[in-house]
C-alpha cells in the first residue's frame, strides 16, 4: 500500500512540475504577447537598450552583458534574438556585420558589432508611464510586464516558435498596409491584409485564411536568354545555399538539367544558372519551380498569448485588438499630457501672483519659517479664483526657493505669453480627448508621412498555376520488357522496338491477353508476368481500339474507349472473365479495321472492314458491339482507299497494330 502511495505522490508531482514547464515555454519562451507583439527576450532587449541609451551606438557585447541583468539567458541566445531582431530593420539600428538573411552568413562576434534602438522604437514602443513594472529575477532591477507598442509589432514583425504542445508561425506584414488598415478599422471600413517578406519573392494568397491556411511563394527568376537563367529574390523560407542545394539536389535526380550554378549575391541575390545543351529557359523555369525550392509552400499558424493564455487568431482580430490598444495608449497619453499642463499652469500662475503682486515683500519681517510659510498661504489666499487648484504645502516650498536674482529680472509680458501657450496646449488636448478616433487616424498620418517612405512592399503579389511535376519533369528513364522474365523497368534490357521514355511520375498501363489490366508506377524492376498483350505509358488523351472473343459465346466484339481512371496496383478487366475469353485485336488511335470471318457457304463474302471512327466510344468495361454471328478468325489495321487513320504519338507497344492469328 506504501508503495502505491508513493507512485500517486510521485506521478501528481510529475504532472504538476510538467504544466509548470509547459506554461514557463508558452508563456516566457516560444509564443509571442499579442499587446506588444514581443516574446520576452525580445522585449527585455529592447527594455536593455532604452535603459542605455544616449544616442550614440554600444557594443552588442555590452548589451548582452546589461541585458542578463535582466534575466539570466545564455549569452549566445541573448546575442541570437538580437541579431534575429535588428535583421527586421524597425526596431534595432545596426552598425558593423550582421550576417546576411540572404545568404544564410553569421554576423560577427558580438564584440566588434555595435546598436541602437532606431528613433521608430523610440517614437513608438517607450513609455515608462504607461508601462507596468516587476522585480527581475533577482530582485536589483525592474523590467517591463509589456511595452506600450503603438504599432502592430506581432504583425509588422513576424514571429515562429515551438512550444510544447502548440507551435505559432506568424507571417511579417508591410509597414504601410498595416498602417491603413489600422485607419480603415477606425473609420469603419473593410480591409485586407497580406504578408510582405524581407527577402522579396512572389506569393499566392489565393489559399490564405487571414493569418492561416497556406501560402506558396516563389523566386523572381529572370530568363537573361535562351541559355542563362538569374534569380533576384528567393522565397521567404530559404537562403541563396538552401536554394542552391536544392537545385543541384534536382540536378543529381534527373529532374532539371543545368550546365552551372553560381552564387554572387551580396547586397542583393544573384544567382546565376547556365543550361545545358538542348535545355531552354521556359522549360527549366516551370522545372525549377517543380523541382527544387524555387517554389516553397508555408503553413501560417497565428498563435499567440491573449491575457496569459494561448490562442489561434486571425489578423484582423489581432489589428482590431492593436488599434484598442493604440487609441487606449493614446488616450492615456493625452490625460498624462493634460495634467502636466494644468500643473505647470498652477505652477506659473502661482509665481505670477507671488512676483506680481508682490506677495515675497510680505515675508521679509517674518522671524520664523512657519511664519514665512503662514504669510505665503495667507497672501495667495485673495487670487485663490485664479488658480487652477488649490495652494498645497509643495507649491508653497517652490516659491520660497525663487531667487532674488529671478525675481528682479521678472519679465511680466513673458509670463503672460508663456501662460497664454499653455491654455493653448490645454484647449487642444481637451479637444482631442473628446474625438480619440479622429486623434487616432492622424497619429496614424503622421507616422505614415514620417517614416511610410522607408518600408515599401517587397513581395509581388501574383495568382499562379500549380506547377504539375509530371508535366515538367523530363522523361529521363528508358522503360522495357523482357518478354522471357517476364520482367519491366528502367533497369531492365529489352526488346528496343518497344522501349519508350517515360519521367519517374509517369504511369505505365498493363494489359494481359486475358483482358486484365492494371495501372502501376513507374519501376525500376517488377515483375508483370509474360502473358503481356500491350503496355505503354498512360496519358488521358489515349483511345483504345478493341476486338476481344467471348469466351461463353464463342463470338467477338469490337469496342472504342478512351483511357479508363484507376487506382494504382489494382487489377481491372476490359470484358468478362472466361477461360476462352482473350484479345484478338488492340490498337490506339482510330484505325480502320479488316476482318476475316470463319468461311460459310451461304456467306458472299468472309471480309468484314469497319472504321473505328463510326464506332462510339464507350466505357473500358463495357460489352461492346458484336462483329458477326460468326466466328472471327483474323484482325488486321488496313490504310487503304476511305480509311481514316489518326495520325498521333502514342506510346510503344507490344502487339498493338499485330495481326492476330488465333481461331
Amino acid at each position: 500500500m506504501d508503495g502505491v502511495t508513493e507512485y500517486g505522490e510521485l506521478h501528481r508531482l510529475f504532472d504538476e512540475n510538467f504544466l509548470d514547464y509547459t506554461s514557463y515555454v508558452i508563456r516566457e519562451r516560444a509564443i509571442p504577447d499579442l499587446a506588444d507583439g514581443l516574446k520576452p527576450v525580445q522585449r527585455r532587449i529592447l527594455q536593455t537598450l532604452f535603459n542605455m541609451d544616449d544616442g550614440r551606438f554600444h557594443k552588442v557585447a555590452n548589451v548582452v552583458g546589461d541585458y542578463m541583468k535582466l534575466h539570466p539567458h545564455g549569452d549566445a541566445s541573448i546575442f541570437a534574438a538580437l541579431i534575429n531582431l535588428a535583421n527586421k530593420e524597425y526596431l534595432i539600428e545596426r552598425q558593423g556585420n550582421y550576417g546576411n538573411i540572404f545568404t544564410g552568413d553569421q554576423a560577427s562576434a558580438p564584440r566588434y558589432i555595435e546598436c541602437r534602438l532606431t528613433p521608430l522604437a523610440l517614437a513608438m514602443m517607450f513609455n515608462p508611464d504607461l508601462t507596468e513594472f516587476v522585480d527581475s529575477y533577482d530582485g536589483r532591477m525592474r523590467e517591463p510586464v509589456r511595452l506600450p507598442a503603438k504599432l502592430p509589432m506581432l504583425l509588422l514583425l513576424g514571429a515562429e516558435g515551438i512550444a510544447v504542445g502548440m507551435a505559432t508561425k506568424i507571417m511579417p506584414h508591410n509597414f504601410q498596409e498595416l498602417l491603413a488598415a489600422e485607419k480603415a478599422i477606425l473609420q469603419g471600413e473593410d480591409f485586407v491584409l497580406f504578408p510582405d517578406f524581407p527577402k522579396g519573392g512572389i506569393l499566392d494568397v489565393s489559399n490564405y485564411n487571414n493569418g492561416n491556411g497556406r501560402l506558396r511563394c516563389r523566386a523572381r527568376i529572370e530568363a537573361v536568354d535562351d541559355k542563362t537563367l538569374v534569380i533576384r529574390e528567393i522565397p521567404h523560407p530559404c537562403t541563396t545555399e538552401s536554394l542552391i542545394d536544392s537545385v543541384e539536389k534536382a540536378v543529381r535526380a534527373g529532374r532539371v538539367k543545368i550546365q552551372s550554378i553560381n552564387d554572387y549575391t551580396a547586397e542583393e541575390v544573384e544567382i546565376e544558372i547556365k543550361l545545358a545543351r538542348g535545355v531552354y529557359a521556359d522549360d527549366t523555369i516551370d522545372a525549377l519551380y517543380a523541382f527544387t525550392d524555387c517554389e516553397v509552400s508555408i503553413n501560417p499558424n497565428l498563435t499567440v498569448i491573449h491575457d496569459n493564455n494561448p490562442v489561434v487568431m486571425g489578423v484582423d482580430e489581432v489589428l482590431k485588438e492593436n488599434v484598442r490598444s493604440l487609441v487606449a495608449n493614446l488616450e492615456k497619453e493625452l490625460r498624462i499630457e493634460l495634467d502636466r499642463l494644468r500643473t505647470k499652469l498652477h505652477a506659473s500662475l502661482l509665481e505670477q501672483i507671488f512676483i506680481e503682486e508682490r506677495i515675497y515683500k510680505e515675508i521679509e519681517e517674518c522671524k520664523s519659517l512657519k511664519a514665512v510659510r503662514s504669510a505665503v498661504t495667507g497672501g495667495l489666499e485673495p487670487f485663490s479664483d485664479r488658480l487652477e487648484q488649490e495652494v498645497s504645502a509643495d507649491d508653497v516650498e517652490r516659491l520660497l526657493e525663487i531667487r532674488i536674482k529671478r525675481i528682479s529680472r521678472y519679465d511680466i509680458n513673458q509670463k503672460k505669453k508663456e501662460l497664454a501657450e499653455i491654455r493653448e496646449k490645454i484647449t487642444a488636448v481637451k479637444n482631442d480627448l473628446k474625438d480619440m478616433v479622429a486623434y487616432s487616424i492622424r497619429y496614424i498620418d503622421r507616422m505614415l508621412e514620417k517614416y511610410g517612405a522607408t518600408y515599401p512592399r517587397r513581395t509581388e503579389l501574383a495568382d499562379f498555376d500549380a506547377v504539375v511535376a509530371r508535366r515538367v519533369a523530363l522523361s529521363n528513364l528508358c522503360i522495357a520488357y523482357d518478354p522471357e522474365t517476364g520482367f519491366l523497368g528502367s533497369q531492365v534490357k529489352g526488346d528496343s522496338a518497344t522501349e519508350f521514355a517515360a519521367s519517374e511520375y509517369d504511369r505505365v498501363m498493363i494489359i494481359y491477353k486475358n483482358g486484365t489490366y492494371k495501372v502501376i508506377n513507374v519501376p525500376e524492376k517488377v515483375y508483370i508476368g509474360k502473358d503481356v498483350y500491350w503496355f505503354g505509358k498512360v496519358g488521358k488523351d489515349l483511345v483504345f481500339n478493341l476486338v476481344y472473343r467471348n469466351g461463353r459465346q464463342g463470338l467477338s466484339y469490337i469496342k472504342r474507349f478512351r483511357m479508363p481512371k484507376f487506382i494504382i496496383d489494382r487489377d481491372y478487366r476490359l470484358f468478362d472473365e472466361h477461360p476462352r475469353s482473350f484479345i484478338q485485336y488492340l490498337s490506339l488511335g482510330a484505325d480502320r479495321l479488316r476482318i476475316q470471318l470463319a468461311p460459310s457457304a451461304r456467306a458472299k463474302s468472309n471480309i468484314v472492314e469497319i472504321d473505328m471512327n463510326d464506332v462510339l466510344l464507350k466505357g473500358a468495361a463495357a460489352l461492346g458491339k458484336r462483329v458477326s454471328p460468326r466466328v472471327v478468325r483474323r484482325v488486321r489495321h488496313t490504310t487503304g482507299a476511305g480509311a481514316d487513320v489518326e495520325k498521333k504519338e502514342t506510346p510503344p507497344t507490344l502487339f498493338a497494330n499485330k495481326e492476330d492469328r488465333s481461331g
